[in-house]
């Protein structure tokens, strides 16, 4: 068994908060069968972890906040993440936990001129990794985001990308490593999601988003890769 941190900086929207709960079930779902056990960190009310040796690795959740918004907890988390590469501790960020790792190393964050991008999505995998098993040169999963990676931070490599985000995913040293997309959306998720944030996206973008979720997302995959990095590298 290997004891994750769960760096907790946001919260599902409460409209669809019925599906799964909000992140910590998600990814407790998603991982229980992988030995991986959660321990959750609720950064955005000031708790912080004590040492990053008290986990065996770190997780960093979404969150509907963006990177370089003016709160002084983030700025906490921001440099939690620079000691995680400093000190070469596992760690995986999801959406938000991958904008805020290359913000922390020192690259633009911000709103991409394609504008939101919903919808099932399909990511190229640039660099294949030992804890990539099965391994696959493509991934199809939930996304849900307007802001965007910009540039890849110095010595990180590509990862994964798409037609419309081009920094996709991170890999930063042999322990950290990144992704833009949710492993932890189901197709209910995403369905529900969409439909409780019409005024936000506009119909017309939510009903292109929402044909896009009519065929099974790679979920499983990806939640075993982030569990196989953890027990190699953790």
């Amino acid at each position: 068994m290997k004891h994750i941190g769960l760096l907790l900086v946001g919260h599902v929207d409460a409209g669809s908060m019925h599906v799964g709960g909000d992140y910590p079930e998600l990814y407790e779902n998603l991982l229980q069968r992988h030995e991986i056990e959660l321990t959750t960190y609720h950064c955005d009310e000031g708790q912080m972890p004590d040492s990053l040796s008290d986990q065996d690795g770190w997780f960093c959740s979404p969150s509907r906040l963006s990177v370089y918004d003016n709160v002084a907890w983030l700025r906490d988390v921001e440099q939690l993440l620079r000691d995680i590469v400093s000190t070469e501790t596992p760690y995986v960020g999801i959406c938000f936990g991958h904008q805020l790792m290359a913000q922390a190393l020192g690259v633009v964050v911000k709103k991409a001129e394609y504008g939101w991008g919903i919808g099932m999505k399909e990511y190229e995998i640039h660099i294949a990794q030992p804890w990539m098993t099965p391994p696959a040169t493509q991934i199809r999963l939930a996304a849900s985001h307007q802001d965007q990676v910009m540039s890849l931070p110095d010595g990180a490599r590509l990862l994964a990308s798409s037609d419309y985000c081009p920094i996709g995913g991170m890999q930063i040293g042999e322990r950290a490593w990144t992704l833009q997309v949710h492993p932890e959306f189901s197709l209910e998720l995403a369905t529900s999601l969409l439909a409780t944030r019409q005024q936000l996206f506009g119909p017309e973008k939510v009903e292109k988003a929402l044909s896009t979720l009519q065929t099974s997302l790679d979920q499983d995959l990806v939640a075993g890769w982030i569990a196989r990095f953890f027990h190699l590298c953790g």
